[in-house]
């Protein structure tokens, strides 16, 4: 994960961060709260005046976009060539603009740490999800807290709730700010939070959760396309914890296993 500041010119304020995940190559900008409708980018004001401040990953790509030379310009090669790239890659063409633009005067900064106002809104990201029955799902959020949530009250996905194979195909997005369905229609996380349906949680639950939701060494393996080696390595870093050792190799939470594919 790499992050930057937006950085405003003229007042060197910064407006908000720019989070990009690697693996995936996807954008995720956060605004400060203190922005409002006319010093928010202009992209972004129909989301302030909503109040809303973590913007959407196509809505943050789309602003990157804005500020970086198109992969299909004429002479994208000699371009390349001139800065020591290899291939087309969009992060590294903001950074070699800074992330300028001719429409704005703002400008980004490589940083090494998140604000608070972004930490804490991490709180409310997704950690993992289980579908249920009767198109309710449960939420496990990064502040600890577990919600039931019904999935009838997101017109995002209204018209595929009788496709079984379509909500299947449901995975929590990169950093948990999204759960997303065949990776096209997003429910951000905050919504999730927000929109609970007050029933008891059940035994029965969890019991499902941990049938569908925690995977084996070679069902890990497999899903990140890799040998038992690396999964060891991944052990070792900390970046997988095994919930259960010694079961015909380990059991990992599959909610772990696919934040290592960001």
């Amino acid at each position: 994960m790499k992050t930057y500041e937006i950085i405003e010119c003229e007042n060197k304020e910064t407006l908000g961060i720019l989070i990009y995940y690697k693996k995936t190559k996807c954008f995720i900008i956060e605004l400060n709260e203190q922005l409002d409708e006319w010093t928010a980018p202009l992209l972004f004001t129909g989301y302030v005046k909503k109040k809303i401040y973590t913007i959407p990953r196509d809505i943050s790509k789309a602003w990157v976009k804005e500020r970086i030379i198109p992969k299909n310009r004429k002479n994208i090669g000699d371009i390349l060539s001139h800065h020591h790239l290899k291939e087309y890659n969009e992060i590294k063409m903001l950074e070699l603009s800074d992330g300028k633009c001719s429409q704005d005067n703002l400008y980004i900064k490589k940083t090494e740490s998140l604000p608070d106002y972004v930490l804490e809104r991490m709180k409310r990201n997704l950690v993992d999800v289980l579908l249920l029955d009767n198109c309710s799902a449960l939420a496990f959020f990064a502040d600890d807290t577990v919600k039931k949530v019904d999935l009838k009250a997101f017109s995002q996905i209204s018209d595929y709730l009788n496709n079984q194979a379509f909500i299947d195909t449901a995975q929590v997005g990169c950093g948990g700010y999204y759960l997303t369905f065949n990776d096209s229609i997003d429910i951000p996380s905050s919504l999730l939070y927000e929109k609970v349906t007050d029933i008891p949680l059940k035994r029965q639950d969890f019991i499902t959760f941990l049938q569908k939701n925690v995977l084996d060494t070679t069902g890990s393996c497999n899903l990140l396309n890799c040998t038992r080696q690396n999964l060891s390595y991944l052990v070792k870093q900390k970046q997988l914890t095994i919930a259960k050792p010694n079961v015909s190799g380990n059991l990992f939470m599959k909610g772990d296993v696919l934040r290592n594919q960001w």
